[in-house]
């Protein structure tokens, strides 16, 4: 048997994961990392190469030895990363600065880019699909500023994925998936567009080769396979961006086909063809995909999980005694008082994440709206329904926005990460969208597409619409409640406007907002 490996590097760990090449996973290793603040940076987190490369080395050579396989049969492998995290080199290829994607330090630039050059971000937002908020380009302009030193070495910039291959082959390169999310690329081009760092003074000779995901760019180099464990023969192939390969190991790969993402954040995407442009209200941020001629069309509702975490933890002690001696999970006790509660959650309306306003957003302050003193009604089984509902609420929101400036006709949605294991929370999503669910086998969604790329680099698969289509397969499947879907929509209209109203306090200076993008 042959194998395929998938290194998997996410905003709070990295994970080595190998597939055999018929797509069944054989062992994972993860390793959790830290982003520091770098002192007296405000909403800083440096990646730390050298630490973190130790890591990923860690975690290959763990996941071989879980496999207990030869390495010689690992035919080629591929990463995929957080997006928006980059780092940078010198002339020689050797790393000087990085950051997490999360990293928010450049906040002024921002406010800078937006007063400064007027109706630019708008501009760079029909080629690129990326406003600055989350881009590069205000980060790099923040080195110049703040780290002059450095930014005067740079000569190469590449995302974390792409690190992680060009230390094992010695090549730096990327793929149009990660780097789109730059915000310095152009959707329609699938190539950098060195003019927009150009245009605002910034260096525009660092940008590298892009090559599409699943080409071969190197084999493992001497030094790489005595520190990770790899023989010198392996293939070492172009990944992308988790979500974009993440996709791919759903088998969202045709155009028209939409998948929901439900971890800490809840990513919506629509697979769109290259030629719809982005829409001109900029609500929406649209990604280059990992198939040629394919974007996505993408949404973000913040903290879903996360806020579910918060809840868990902070209330729910009984229930995690409960789940504890049951052997079961907390969360599948609380599903199972939830569904005892009607839907609409007695009223109950929490005010976590709002839509997606790309061009200018910012959340209301945290909060549950209608809550009652009657134990009977307000409790936590439906405190806990009313944020599944709200988590659906806002994805289907978001749907609508991209049917809306696309024209594609939704049909049925993937829904995966680990909401998808809820089965309360697929039928409420199910009910509040109108359309059915699909919910695959695979738990390792980003680290498959990974595999894929690695696959077709092996020539094991023609491409990644051929992996997917071999290696996708189904466990359940959700069917909405016509009449239930009436109801949210009812609902759904009453949570925009309870929203709007709390956003008007954050705008007042009554209430603290609990997110808002850089620059605001």
């Amino acid at each position: 048997m042959k194998y395929l490996l998938a290194i998997d590097a996410g905003t709070g760990s990295v994970r080595a994961v190998l597939f055999d090449t018929l797509g069944n996973q054989i062992s994972v290793a993860s390793q959790e990392w830290t982003h520091l603040q770098e002192l007296n940076v405000p909403n800083s987190m440096s990646f730390d190469f050298e630490v973190n490369w130790k890591l990923v080395c860690s975690c290959v050579t763990e996941s071989i030895k879980k496999a207990k396989i030869n390495p010689k049969d690992i035919l080629a492998l591929s990463a995929t990363s957080m997006r928006e995290g980059i780092l940078l080199y010198d002339k020689d290829g050797h790393e000087l600065w990085g950051v997490a994607n999360v990293d928010a330090r450049a906040y002024e630039e921002v406010r800078y880019l937006k007063e400064k050059f007027k109706g630019i971000e708008e501009k760079f937002y029909q080629i690129s699909g990326q406003t600055f908020a989350l881009g590069a380009l205000p980060r790099l302009l923040w080195l110049k500023n703040n780290r002059a030193d450095i930014y005067e070495k740079v000569a190469k910039i590449s995302m974390i994925g792409d690190w992680i291959l060009a230390r094992l082959s010695g090549v730096i390169a990327t793929d149009p998936s990660n780097a789109g999310t730059t915000g310095i690329f152009s959707l329609k081009n699938r190539d950098w567009s060195p003019k927009m760092a150009e245009q605002i003074g910034l260096k525009f000779d660092i940008f590298p080769k892009v090559h599409e995901v699943g080409t071969v760019i190197g084999n493992v180099s001497k030094k790489a396979s005595k520190e990770c464990g790899l023989p010198l023969n392996t293939k070492v192939v172009m990944g992308g961006g988790d979500v974009q390969l993440g996709s791919a190991g759903l088998g969202v790969v045709e155009e028209g086909m939409v998948a929901i993402l439900g971890g800490s954040f809840w990513q919506q995407v629509v697979n769109i063809s290259a030629k719809i442009k982005p829409p001109k209200d900029m609500s929406i941020r649209v990604n280059p995909h990992v198939i040629e001629n394919q974007c996505q069309a993408e949404g973000i509702t913040f903290f879903s999980g996360l806020v579910m975490r918060w809840f868990r933890d902070a209330f729910c002690d009984l229930e995690k005694l409960e789940a504890k001696e049951k052997k079961v999970d907390t969360y599948t006790i609380l599903e199972n008082k939830a569904r005892k509660v009607p839907i609409g959650s007695n009223g109950i309306i929490p005010i976590f994440s709002d839509s997606m306003k790309y061009g200018k957003w910012y959340h209301a302050s945290p909060s549950f709206i209608n809550l009652s003193i009657d134990p009977l009604v307000c409790n936590i089984a439906s405190m806990f329904r009313s944020l599944e509902e709200n988590a659906c609420i806002v994805s289907a929101i978001n749907l609508q926005k991209i049917e809306k400036f696309t024209g594609v006709e939704i049909k049925e949605i993937v829904f995966a990460g680990g909401a998808s294991k809820g089965e309360l929370w697929c039928q409420i999503l199910s009910d509040v969208t109108g359309y059915s669910l699909k919910i695959p086998k695979v738990t390792e969604a980003t680290a498959l597409g990974a595999a894929m790329s690695a696959g077709v680099g092996a020539g094991i698969y023609k491409n990644i619409k051929d992996a997917a289509k071999k290696l996708v397969v189904w466990d359940k499947i959700y069917v909405p409640d016509k009449q239930n879907t009436k109801i949210y929509k009812n609902l759904q209209e009453k949570w925009q406007k309870v929203y709007e109203k709390q956003l008007e306090l954050v705008d007042e200076g009554i209430t603290t907002s609990m997110w808002k993008a850089p620059g605001l």
